[in-house]
């Protein structure tokens, strides 16, 4: 079994790290695992990490049409030499690349994973362009994967792709969730007491949280101003955000960014390898983004035993159900965020209710190990082995 040789590809290593975390550590088990990805020393770094080999190719998250042609002829050369049985991209410019390069080499099998659609948010020469590139993407695959139910329908309701081409491992998610790692109780006391103490945070401080990239469309222009409305009613809460700027490719707007750098009761600690103890001190995770495949952060959120506040879209309505253990709120909607942020705050029994069903819904639906046996098992039809 292990002569099988995959090539997974991702744009960025930090996909690797994060969305699709541990996996190729445990499919070297079961095959020959290679990662391929951008910033070199990041990837040689996760590739020893998960004792698996790497390769360089120089991806750019940009529309940059020479440096994508080189790219893909560089990904060709090395998938010709290679000559892999599989070769599976995730996120939008390795996908292209990816399956560019792979059909050329003719790879078998060109598996692609949806998870997220940044032209759902683009308009005009920008979103007809977007939609060529997947609807390509798609015929250069010979199967291809959405991680939600709602993005498998957006695609097929948009004719970027045949129906019988296109499907959802188990019920959905691109790496489900390590519950053995994720477990409130694995957050000792004096970690908790160190980082509140720390960041400042008093006994009676209400912390909302976010984690993830501080871009536009994460809705996190929206998430500032309605904080900054809640101040009036309550000095006590704080915004947590963890995660870094993206000035380049989706800033946020100037004021808000002020707005964190300047407000006391924003606390911003740029990105965390390790999370949970930032979901451990915080009373709800609020989620504002505007597209999602299906969001790790959330179900990160939810097995820690976080009432989520986030936007009904695709993917976050797959995980959170309103008022059993979250509220869904819809997105751009400073009003309507403040409003369910207050809710939380307010409704001491909603609250637990929420938080008391969070971790059993993500533990039935989204475990870890399910979901990898599921996408070994398809690895091994595809492969016949």
């Amino acid at each position: 079994m292990k002569e099988t040789k995959i090539i997974r590809i991702t744009t960025v290593p930090i996909s690797l790290e994060k969305l699709l975390e541990n996996q190729a550590k445990y499919f070297k088990n079961y095959f020959n695992i290679i990662i391929v990805s951008s910033q070199k020393e990041k990837l040689v770094e996760i590739g020893k990490q998960q004792g698996v080999n790497v390769f360089f190719i120089p991806f750019t998250r940009k529309i940059t049409p020479i440096k994508d042609i080189i790219a893909t002829y560089k990904l060709y050369r090395y998938l010709v030499k290679e000559k892999p049985t599989i070769v599976h991209t995730q996120t939008p410019k390795a996908g292209i690349v990816g399956m560019l390069a792979s059909f050329l080499a003719r790879t078998p099998i060109r598996m692609h994973t949806v998870g997220g659609l940044p032209l759902m948010e683009s308009k005009g020469l920008k979103r007809i362009l977007l939609n060529y590139v997947e609807i390509f993407t798609y015929a250069l695959a010979t199967n291809v994967y959405s991680n939600s139910f709602g993005l498998l329908k957006f695609i097929i309701d948009n004719n970027f792709c045949k129906k019988n081409k296109i499907k959802v491992l188990c019920n959905g998610s691109s790496n489900g969730i390590d519950l053995g790692f994720f477990d409130p109780l694995k957050i000792k006391a004096t970690k908790k007491n160190h980082l509140i103490s720390y960041l400042g945070i008093k006994n009676k401080d209400f912390i909302f949280l976010y984690v993830g990239r501080l871009v536009r469309d994460k809705g996190i222009n929206e998430l500032v101003y309605a904080f900054k409305r809640l101040l009036f009613k309550n000095k006590k809460f704080k915004l947590l955000l963890v995660g870094n700027f993206e000035n380049e490719l989706d800033p946020l707007k100037k004021d808000v960014i002020d707005e964190i750098n300047s407000n006391p009761n924003i606390l911003f600690v740029g990105y965390q390898k390790d999370i949970r103890p930032y979901l451990a001190i915080s009373n709800c995770f609020v989620f504002p983004s505007y597209r999602e495949g299906l969001p790790n952060v959330v179900l990160q959120a939810g097995a820690m035993n976080l009432p989520c506040i986030v936007s009904n879209i695709n993917g976050c309505n797959e995980i959170i159900k309103n008022r059993v253990n979250g509220i869904l709120i819809s997105k751009k909607d400073v009003g309507e965020l403040k409003k369910a942020m207050l809710k939380i705050f307010r409704d001491d029994d909603l609250r637990n209710k929420l938080s008391k069903n969070s971790r059993q819904i993500i533990l039935k639906n989204f475990d870890q190990k399910t979901i990898w046996e599921s996408l070994r098992n398809e690895y091994k039809i595809l492969s016949n082995v």
